[in-house]
């Protein structure tokens, strides 16, 4: 990774969305530009080989075996021994620094799968040298570099999924097309949680290499100044490297890490739109460690098409919420493999006349994997099931419940402007609120 201070964060983030006005989800059509053909194979990089970027290169590795159609030709990561053990698994070129890796002539995607305070940055690199990129959740860690990424994808028409597997899953889709048909009614609330119990030792703590760092010898060295980037300089912190997501400078959390999986699909599921206004609660109740974030978190938000969406989550109790749509006619059950239709309350015998029973299962039918969507589109210029502009509408939404957390306050979103406010934002049947105190 390379290195920057705050003021050059602020500087790409302006020189990204610079020369791009009033875009609208329809400019998100087929992109342009470097194409991989039909029986091309894809070659791809892999940014950050941690766990979740060793899955990626198995994943990917497994495909080439069974397919064929994709190559790792790179892998990179400031920290020797990850670095040395996906070049190894993967036959890809290491690098410790992005940007040299970026000069390799036969790349045709990246995988990045960094600390979330690098995605930004590292996305907008890669779609301006004609990459596409599969890009981990959360899309990045602030809602003005989630609006960045997708004006770039828009400006350079590269494609770009977010790693969010379970918007691939069929049950959203077809609860999209039962919200659409008019099933429920008229939406009023969604829920979902994800919830875990991780004992005594607490959510984000993984083992740490006590030999590890900026002056580790051999693989044991940590570029630090490269690993922190964009974030606030610090003296080296093995817990921060090695436990980011329990410090609010790489990670937002629970909200975050977790929630980008329930709310992404509930997102495909209602159609994807900005939130109004967003709620963040909760608090270090259990975990008492070094961690910033909280162990329990729950999030409530309003969106301005009249219907709300409630997402708790816990690292100390595992027992959670079931995943239903509710409509003022009808509640959807996701179910997995299919989705549950019931009519509610006076309007159960309408709805059992209407489809011949109280109960109605939908059956989910084969859809393309998140990989497979990502390494199609590349190919046809079509969207993915996870666009950045679907993306962007996420990441306010769970950037904006964790900065309500963090400033104890409601906050708002200003869809004309693109930005959060603490002013009250109307919806378009009210009255302006009053003026914050």
């Amino acid at each position: 990774m390379e290195g920057r201070t705050n003021s050059r964060r602020r500087d790409f983030l302006r020189s990204a969305a610079g020369g791009v006005s009033a875009l609208s989800a329809a400019m998100l059509g087929p992109a342009s530009g470097k194409t991989v053909g039909a029986n091309e194979r894809i070659n791809i990089a892999v940014i950050g080989t941690g766990g979740m970027g060793t899955s990626h290169i198995r994943e990917l590795m497994k495909r080439k075996e069974e397919v064929n159609d994709v190559q790792i030709v790179a892998v990179c990561d400031v920290y020797q021994r990850r670095l040395n053990h996906a070049a190894e698994l993967s036959g890809g070129k290491p690098y410790r620094y992005y940007k040299e890796m970026f000069n390799q002539e036969d790349l045709d995607a990246i995988y990045i799968a960094t600390p979330d305070h690098w995605h930004a940055a590292i996305t907008i690199d890669g779609i301006n040298r004609g990459l596409d990129v599969y890009v981990q959740k959360p899309m990045t860690h602030t809602v003005e570099e989630a609006k960045a990424v997708w004006k770039t994808a828009v400006k350079t028409g590269r494609i770009v999924q977010v790693g969010s597997q379970l918007t691939s899953e069929d049950q959203w889709w077809r609860a999209r097309e039962a919200i659409d048909a008019g099933m429920i009614g008229e939406l009023v609330w969604a829920q979902s949680s994800y919830a875990r119990n991780t004992g005594d030792k607490g959510d984000w703590n993984g083992g740490i290499n006590p030999l590890a760092g900026p002056n580790g010898v051999g693989e044991n060295n940590i570029d630090w100044n490269e690993w922190l980037g964009p974030a606030p300089k610090r003296p080296w912190d093995p817990d921060r490297c090695f436990r980011f997501r329990k410090y609010w400078d790489y990670s937002g959390g629970l909200a975050t890490d977790l929630f980008y999986h329930r709310l992404a699909p509930l997102n495909i599921a209602l159609t994807p739109r900005f939130p109004w206004r967003a709620a963040g609660m909760g608090g270090i109740w259990v975990h008492h460690d070094s961690r910033e974030v909280p162990d329990t978190f729950l999030m409530t938000i309003d969106y301005a098409a009249e219907y709300s969406i409630h997402i708790s989550s816990s690292g100390a109790n595992d027992v959670g919420l079931d995943d239903c749509i509710r409509g003022h006619k009808g509640t959807i059950y996701m179910r997995g493999d299919h989705i549950e239709v019931e009519g509610n309350g006076p309007y159960r015998e309408e709805f059992k006349k209407k489809y011949g029973a109280e109960k109605v299962n939908i059956a989910c039918q084969p859809r393309d994997g998140h990989t497979e969507n990502f390494l199609k589109c590349m190919k046809t210029r079509e969207q993915p099931h996870l666009d950045p502009y679907t993306g962007f509408k996420v990441q306010a939404a769970l950037t904006m419940s964790t900065d309500s957390y963090r400033q104890s306050k409601i906050l708002y979103f200003d869809e004309k402007k693109l930005k959060v406010t603490a002013r009250p934002i109307s919806l378009p049947s009210q009255k302006p609120g009053p003026n914050p105190v």
